[in-house]
């Protein structure tokens, strides 16, 4: 379930849907269109909930002690997100590789650390440069990379 907090009121919304629609020839009033600028509200929230989540809430203390110093490597890490330039979508999968420094970071927290950022406006490259910046700020790790 969505829930829809907005600075943008949905008469805001529909109004704005309104001329878009009707700058390309739709009639908003068509029945499949109604509700569209509703689902966009909704959709749009969730696609960028990024922005309302909190990162210590997300590692939640899962740093755990360790005594090695091999590589930690997470592949095919799925992702998904908005390009802030056109509000396009992109996708693909992120690979994570980090030397700990006497702490791992649950396998679960790196994933939910990338759909973090992911969830937000992006571009492709600053996406990877927040998640390898706010991975060495949590765990410490002595050599990190993404890609």
């Amino acid at each position: 379930m969505c829930i829809v907090i907005s600075i943008v009121t949905l008469e805001e919304t529909n109004s704005f849907f309104e001329h878009l629609l009707g700058s390309i020839g739709e009639d908003p009033k068509r029945q499949g269109l109604v509700k569209t600028p509703e689902r966009f509200l909704m959709s749009f929230q969730e696609l960028t909930q990024g922005y309302q989540q909190n990162l210590d809430e997300i590692v939640n203390g899962a740093l755990f002690d360790c005594e090695t110093d091999e590589p930690v490597y997470i592949q095919d890490i799925p992702y998904f997100s908005l390009c802030e330039h056109h509000l396009l979508p992109f996708f693909g999968k992120c690979q994570v590789a980090y030397v700990p420094s006497g702490k791992v970071l649950g396998l679960s927290k790196i994933y939910r650390i990338v759909d973090l950022f992911a969830k937000r406006l992006q571009l492709q490259e600053r996406l990877t440069q927040q998640i390898g910046e706010t991975l060495k700020e949590v765990t410490g790790a002595k050599a990190l990379f993404v890609e």
